[in-house]
């Protein structure tokens, strides 16, 4: 399951923002670290596209992708010296695929602010640096384990002790991992590593009504490697608390056409480049996520090892044609069904029958 990691100054409607994605409870208010904990809820990845094969297919039973939030405590200044209390909870996300950063980009008297006033790029800054420190500290902690055999056997792991001081010296110098212009496999190797600043980060700047794009442009303008999606988590909360029929009502009065979340969990899914595809077996329809470019036989494997280590051959046909035809026997009948092999990379949208012996 994906999982994100949400972060970000006390007070910036992180825990609203949760609540709004999740239907949770975390205590939200207007004064700085209401959150003395990390917060976990998990969300279902609204898709049109499996609402349309439900619809056609009449499944016993619907799975959606769905993603795993954790909102943990506002990080301050000094935060990787024992200020505040979101540094205690970092290690908390060090595993997740993505961090949502969010961004006060709002104005209100009504709401308490670390600063004295809003500054979008400012406040990012301030959050940035901590997680800088907090990697530094993690890498501190290796090189000082490791060096020990990095002098007795020099040769052996002079590759690992190499990455880890250019690590070192990259964030020594205040910038991102993300953003040091990094190999491709460089990048995979940070996905184990669990350093903060090597993850993929979504920019989530929170805003009212009243805003206009200023804001989020000064917070994007220069970042490498961020998504950016402005969402009023106020607003979305108050959807949220709203009937589906109450909520497409509301929207409409408000011209909205789409909702905040879908769009940051849309952007989260682009960010980390990933696709759906489908699978209907005794009439359950599911959807699984998976990087763009998985060869069949991995996808397989998403389902069940099983499948991945027996695999045989695949089934696919798109979801739209599945649409059309409500069922994969029609298709199968019609020659539409196309059969590929265990290098055939996955498409978004593809509805796939894998073939496999136990």
């Amino acid at each position: 399951m994906l999982s994100v990691g949400i972060v970000g100054l006390p007070n910036v409607g992180k825990s609203t923002l949760f609540n709004a994605l999740t239907t949770g409870h975390a205590e939200v208010s207007n004064y700085p670290f209401t959150t003395i904990s990390s917060n976990v809820g998990v969300v279902a990845v609204p898709d049109p596209r499996l609402e349309a094969l439900a619809r056609a297919l009449s499944p016993d039973k619907v799975t959606p992708c769905a993603i795993r939030f954790i909102d943990i405590a506002g990080l301050v200044k000094g935060a990787s010296k024992g200020e505040g209390l979101g540094n205690q909870f970092l290690g908390e996300i060090r595993q997740v695929d993505a961090i949502a950063h969010v961004v006060r980009c709002f104005s209100s008297g009504e709401v308490a602010h670390v600063f004295a006033d809003v500054d979008p790029k400012r406040d990012a800054e301030v959050v940035e640096t901590e997680l800088v420190l907090a990697d530094l500290e993690v890498l501190d902690r290796a090189i000082a384990k490791r060096d020990k055999d990095w002098r007795t056997h020099p040769h052996e792991h002079a590759a690992e002790r190499e990455r880890l001081l250019a690590y070192r010296a990259i964030l020594e110098r205040g910038t991102l991992l993300r953003a040091a212009g990094l190999s491709a496999e460089e990048r995979r190797q940070l996905d184990t590593a669990g350093l903060l600043t090597g993850k993929p980060m979504l920019y989530v700047a929170n805003v009212s009504g009243e805003d206009d794009a200023a804001p989020l442009q000064a917070l994007c303008a220069g970042r490498a490697q961020v998504g950016c999606v402005a969402v009023d988590a106020d607003l979305e909360a108050e959807l949220q608390r709203l009937s589906p029929e109450e909520r497409r009502q509301f929207m409409a009065e408000l011209d909205i056409a789409e909702r905040g979340l879908d769009r940051l969990i849309r952007s989260a899914f682009q960010l980390l480049d990933l696709i759906t595809f489908y699978t209907v077996v005794k009439n359950k329809l599911q959807a699984w996520e998976v990087p763009l470019g998985t060869p069949a036989q991995v996808a397989a494997g998403k389902v069940h090892s099983d499948m991945e280590r027996g695999f045989i051959r695949a089934e696919v046909a798109h979801a739209d044609e599945l649409c059309e035809a409500a069922s994969l026997h029609d298709l199968r009948a019609r020659g539409h069904l196309r059969t590929v092999g265990k290098d055939y990379h996955v498409s978004d949208g593809d509805v796939v029958e894998f073939l496999f012996h136990v």
